[in-house]
């Protein structure tokens, strides 16, 4: 009763199934990581900003120096990943570079309950280390499985079972569909990071009045970060035990994302597509990103890179901040932030549309929706301690995730879209997310500036992103050739044993000898 096309049909529906698993891991997986990081770092920041608490617990061992230096490792360190990320995932593989990494935020988790000079800036550099590593990674993890994903579904076709290259355009589907799922989880870590604040701080924080006291001016009129904030934000001090709690759940979350990588997640490549993949040369390894930025259609998406890192460090610090805390207080900071992350969950599914529409499309329509809101955000001056504009900046925010989640997702997507070459990928998201880092390193050494300065540093950068978008994709409409490096044929070291080949066999009569 054996029946072979059934028992294949069986066999292949098994391994689709475990690429949605691989998929869906990940994307918890991401987002559990980051909103631990997130929760954890919002909530020290705040606790060490309060003058009080600094005296009382920490009396001589300069916390606010500490901070800075914390901050410093998050976003200085990261300027030099594109030296070592490729050379980093080739070495581990891509699985395994992803658990490194979550293992490193798990570490900086881990530092808080003991904070010290020694403890908390080295687990902060760590993670400076890792973060293009890891979004490199997972980026790349996601293609992969996108590309499996096609082959299991084509697994008749004679290119699949030779191993050869799919026709160009065939995994863009699985593409969309992959980015958006990831995306739409990730996008959630935003709301799973304000738990914290939510069920622990906000029960300590003093009201609006006291802590925007001093606080004159909101908004486009205002310099640095929230100048004339009190220094004293908590009306009592969280006992040591509350705190440990806290620490030791958001510990928990953190190891949880560890387990889902190394136990749900699949290898993205065969043993021996690896062994390809480093059999290259370090040395070709730790080029071919430099290479790769040759080609005119990476070169024409570095503003929207840019850009991408400018405007999440933005809602995270300078609206959430200088407009909706300055206006609402800093006990509504938390449902600003969960109002982002719910839209940008939620609307990342609107790449969707990339399965009917254009590419372009999505893409242009966040850069309208954010390109509305900097010139609506540059002409307003919310009043201090008026909580009447909350519906204003509640919408502000919802928008803002809208246009987020269609500039990551999209942004991937393109990604995936241009190149299609597994061997290629892992190169293309580091350079991609080490713009992004650099970007980000801007916004932190940007904060002290006027925030019409910043509102105008934004829309300029955007309306480049835009043009020289537009203009790559009329370059690939024109058929303008583009330079891509050649990627190295692998060279295996033949330890040991020698392979069977027609060159240099052993096989009897191979020197002649019949």
């Amino acid at each position: 009763d054996y029946n072979e096309e059934e028992e294949e049909q069986k066999y292949f529906r098994r391994k689709r199934l475990g690429v949605v698993k691989n998929v869906l891991a990940a994307s918890l997986a991401g987002m559990l990581t980051y909103g631990v990081y997130l929760g954890l770092l919002e909530m020290q920041l705040i606790l060490h900003y309060d003058e009080t608490y600094r005296e009382v617990k920490y009396s001589n061992i300069q916390l606010e120096d500490i901070d800075r230096k914390v901050l410093m490792g998050i976003n200085v360190t990261p300027v030099a990943a594109l030296l070592y990320t490729p050379v980093l995932i080739r070495f581990f593989g891509t699985k395994w570079a992803m658990f490194l990494a979550v293992g490193i935020y798990a570490l900086f988790v881990s530092s808080n309950y003991w904070e010290r000079y020694y403890t908390l800036v080295p687990s902060a550099v760590a993670i400076g280390v890792v973060i293009v590593p890891l979004w490199a990674s997972m980026g790349n993890y996601i293609m992969r499985m996108a590309q499996k994903y096609y082959e299991y579904v084509n697994y008749k076709e004679e290119h699949v079972q030779e191993q050869q290259r799919a026709p160009r355009g065939a995994c863009n589907t699985y593409i969309i569909v992959f980015q958006t799922v990831f995306y739409a989880c990730f996008h959630l870590s935003f709301v799973c990071a304000q738990m914290p604040m939510l069920f622990f701080l906000n029960n300590y924080l003093y009201q609006l009045n006291h802590t925007l006291s001093g606080v004159k001016h909101c908004g486009t009129l205002s310099h640095g970060t929230l100048p004339g904030f009190n220094k004293t934000v908590l009306q009592s001090l969280p006992r040591s035990v509350n705190l440990i709690i806290v620490e030791s759940a958001l510990m928990a979350a953190a190891f949880l994302a560890m387990l889902v990588v190394l136990v749900l997640c699949g290898s993205a490549y065969r043993p021996t597509e690896e062994i390809d993949l480093r059999s290259i040369g370090w040395g070709n390894i730790f080029q071919l990103p430099f290479k790769h930025m040759r080609d005119y259609r990476l070169r024409h998406l570095f503003p929207l890179f840019i850009y991408s890192g400018f405007e999440v460090l933005f809602v995270c610090t300078g609206f959430s901040l200088n407009y909706g805390v300055c206006a609402l207080g800093l006990e509504k900071l938390a449902y600003l932030l969960m109002a982002y992350g719910f839209s940008a969950s939620a609307c990342s599914s609107l790449a969707l549309c990339m399965l009917r529409l254009r590419r372009q499309i999505p893409l242009l329509a966040g850069a309208l929706v954010h390109a509305a809101l900097l010139v609506t955000l540059f002409c307003w001056a919310p009043e201090p301690r008026h909580q009447v504009q909350a519906p204003l900046l509640y919408a502000i925010a919802v928008l803002w995730g809208m246009g987020s989640a269609l500039n990551k997702t999209c942004i991937s997507i393109l990604l995936g879209m241009l190149y299609e070459d597994k061997e290629r990928q892992d190169f293309v998201f580091t350079i991609y997310h080490w713009w992004q880092a650099l970007a980000i390193f801007t916004v932190y050494l940007w904060s002290g500036l006027p925030m019409k300065a910043k509102l105008s540093i934004m829309l300029l950068t955007l309306a480049v992103a835009v043009g020289a978008y537009l203009w790559m994709e009329h370059k690939l409409a024109q058929h303008v050739t583009y330079r891509l490096p050649r990627i190295p044929r692998p060279r295996h070291k033949m330890r040991g044993y020698r392979y069977l080949e027609e060159d240099d066999s052993d096989e009897t009569g191979s020197e002649g000898d019949g």
